[in-house]
């Protein structure tokens, strides 16, 4: 049957059973979270979030470990007040949900969003960082926004922006090696189109054994197998955003 329920390939991962040490903010027509390290900061990264919304725990997790960082971190609702994907959905009905929903008509909500870190927090060096979903709108901000210094993109969905490798600013791809998702002949296709076109700096980076949504879905407490995979990808994130901010 066409439209039997599928279970999403996509699966939320643990759920991590945490607050957030920040706030909810109103920006315009858009919802946010945001987050503030104690010290003052020029320096600010927006996370974009994957299908299932700017309120997940794990992506909020992600958000406060930047600002321990040292970074200014905003997770806006770049859905917009639509809902964001549920794992009870169904999979089938996904293409439909994602016509609502795409990764390369979030221009309007960045420049919203980067007026905002530039007048209200002080930022001047702003990166992006987003996953899944994303990670496909990290890669399309890349090639066009001049305000952003850099992006780190996790397992960005790559078929949302096939034959578009021109990058203006360095960015870092994260994959895993067993992503139902993203097969590997599409992060080797990726990895020869960006060294034909691309001019700026980039890495492309598979880790062993990880499936997709790895870095910030799964818990390092209860994945003690995954755990140096999980931490070495969160430590090269920050690094990248580190050495470019």
């Amino acid at each position: 049957m066409a439209n039997e329920l599928k279970p999403c390939p996509c699966d939320i991962g643990d759920r991590f059973d945490y607050g957030g040490r920040g706030q909810e903010v109103q920006v315009e027509h858009i919802k946010a979270y945001v987050c503030k390290p104690p010290a003052s900061t020029d320096k600010a990264v927006i996370v974009i979030h994957d299908i299932f919304g700017w309120q997940l725990p794990n992506t909020r997790y992600i958000a406060d470990m930047l600002t321990t960082n040292g970074y200014i971190a905003i997770c806006p609702d770049f859905f917009v007040g639509q809902e964001a994907w549920k794992p009870s959905n169904d999979w089938a009905s996904f293409n439909d949900w994602l016509k609502t929903r795409d990764a390369g008509k979030i221009d309007k909500e960045v420049d919203v969003i980067l007026k905002y870190l530039r007048d209200q927090c002080g930022a001047k060096k702003i990166g992006v960082i987003g996953f899944c979903w994303g990670g496909a709108a990290v890669q399309h901000l890349m090639l066009k926004n001049p305000h952003l210094k850099t992006g780190v993109s996790l397992y960005g969905v790559i078929t949302r922006f096939e034959d578009k490798y021109s990058l203006q600013h360095p960015t870092f791809f994260i994959f895993g090696e067993k992503d139902d998702i993203i097969p590997l002949e599409q992060v080797t296709l990726l990895e020869q189109k960006l060294k034909q076109n691309c001019k700026v700096d980039y890495e492309v980076k598979i880790y062993p054994g990880q499936t997709h949504g790895f870095v910030h879905r799964k818990r390092e407490d209860i994945n003690p197998q995954d755990k140096p995979y999980i931490e070495e990808g969160r430590k090269d994130m920050i690094n990248w955003l580190n050495k470019y901010l």
